[in-house]
């Protein structure tokens, strides 16, 4: 039998439609686990590997990063607030994102994550000095729960623009004139994978990491079947935090998408971005507004075609608010903005995209036909 309408009235649903047209209907997933090992506070940092780290230095800077620490082997980003760093560069034999690392909400938590998962608590090399617990999720990705001995101190922010909107004059005999520089990234906000165990994987982070849903998307035709992509956001109680820390897609890939990085406001985004275009750099999709977490957007690639973003104004939940339900489709990314692109949403035709169909069709993971095809379906419409 399929699900039925949730009553509004009832008070133990609390979704009001403040950020989607549907609720869940009886029966779907709740997007939180009753019993989380822990619950993390925020993504702390990413891990990549590339072989040049000279090159990765100079799109970090163009980017709009600040260099935390430079070793031979080593490159540490940060952005403006205080805080952990952003990313971490070690150079490799290829270009390849290793995993995220989560920061814990206290150091105890390491101990409990560790007596729930059989890992041991280990110091790491960050900047500052730290330890962290090293984990394998479902879909294979290394994940790291971490806590840092010592916060980085905040650096000089990029001020957001006086603005005059109707009645209200802010700005009297001044000009704007907005500085073409580099958007002064000010911290990580987001990181997105793609997963064949979509199902299981969100479970894990849910269940592990205490993390809870902001948004489901699911196919066209499909809804009774459970979601395919989820937004997940931190559990902090009543303090809102970003809608999402962490988006996950079911597709034939299993890897990394993009990351966002967030900056003051849309002239920063925009000036930011036409510094990159000088400078030869791609622009993968922008500038617009997203639907779900309502965040301004531009999307660039690196030298190494990882995908990063430029964030502002993002919708932030405290943990009372229940996920929304949406149908996945290309259009229903965007508010405003140019239309999507196909380097944005990875379906240029190449035999390397084609082999990674045929594996993920062949393998025991959860895209099948049916699957393939509705998602096929959702990036056209």
């Amino acid at each position: 039998m399929p699900p039925t309408p949730v009553d509004r009235a009832d008070p133990q649903t609390p979704h009001q439609d403040l950020h989607s047209e549907q609720g869940a209907l009886r029966g779907e997933h709740p997007g939180r686990a009753r019993n989380p090992v822990i619950k993390v506070a925020d993504l702390a940092w990413l891990e990549f590997e590339k072989p040049d780290l000279d090159r990765a230095e100079v799109f970090a800077r163009d980017f709009g990063f600040a260099i935390a620490a430079r070793t031979e082997r080593e490159l540490w980003l940060r952005g403006t607030f205080s805080g952990s760093p952003c990313m971490v560069i070690r150079r490799g034999h290829t270009s390849r994102f290793i995993g995220p690392a989560f920061r814990a909400a206290e150091r105890s938590d390491l101990d409990r994550l560790a007596r729930a998962t059989g890992s041991a608590v280990r110091d790491i090399g960050v900047p500052g000095g730290g330890q962290s617990i090293a984990l394998l999720d479902p879909s294979g990705f290394p994940v790291r729960v971490v806590h840092c001995a010592e916060q980085l101190p905040a650096l000089p922010e990029q001020q957001p623009l006086l603005l005059n909107s109707g009645t209200e004059h802010l700005r009297t005999n001044a000009t704007q004139r907005p500085p073409r520089e580099p958007s002064r990234i000010q911290r990580l906000g987001h990181v997105v994978l793609e997963t064949r165990l979509f199902a299981r994987a969100l479970d894990w982070y849910l269940g592990t990491l205490g993390m809870i849903v902001s948004d489901f998307l699911f196919l066209d035709g499909q809804r009774e079947r459970g979601p395919t992509m989820a937004f997940i956001r931190c559990d902090q109680g009543g303090l809102a935090v970003d809608h999402h820390t962490l988006a996950m897609h079911l597709g034939p890939g299993n890897g990394y998408v993009h990351s966002a990085y967030q900056v003051t406001d849309l002239d920063s985004i925009a000036a930011g971005g036409e510094y990159l275009a000088e400078r030869g750099y791609q622009r993968s999709w922008g500038i617009g507004r997203h639907i779900q977490g309502s965040q301004l957007f531009d999307y660039w690639r690196d030298p190494d075609r990882f995908m990063l973003e430029h964030f502002a104004d993002g919708d932030l939940f405290s943990c009372d608010i229940e996920p929304g339900w949406a149908p996945m489709s290309a259009s229903g990314l965007a508010q405003w903005g140019p239309p999507v692109t196909r380097d944005f949403l990875g379906t240029n035709p190449s035999p390397a995209k084609l082999r990674e169909v045929m594996t993920a069709l062949r393998g025991d993971n959860e895209l099948d036909p049916a699957r393939l095809l509705g998602l096929m379906k959702a990036m056209t419409s």
